[in-house]
């Protein structure tokens, strides 16, 4: 393994790095070495593609949940034509 020699700067918040800093003891390396590794294995197109599934996910559900909802008001509808044509009939009489 190569030896570091620069630097980079990251600003963050006292909670923030004393959160990092507790990971970092769990996972028995240095504050630096969790930093290196998390930011190696990261992945923009690991987001996005985990984000598009996400996205098919909610638009499947929605689809889901608009039908049911459109049968609801078919039902409802339906009832509601019942009792008027109950109604009609009982004035009728």
């Amino acid at each position: 393994m190569s030896t570091a020699t620069e630097r980079v700067p990251v600003l963050m918040t006292a909670t923030e790095k004393k959160r990092l800093a507790r990971e970092a003891e769990k996972a028995g390396m240095s504050l630096g070495e969790y930093l290196r590794r998390a930011a190696a294995a990261f992945s923009p197109e690991d987001d996005n593609e985990a984000l598009a599934g996400l996205l098919t996910q909610v638009k499947r559900s929605t689809a889901a949940a608009s039908a049911a909802i459109d049968d609801a008001l078919a039902h409802v509808d339906a009832s509601n034509q019942r009792i008027a044509a109950m109604e009609a009939a009982a004035r009728a009489r």
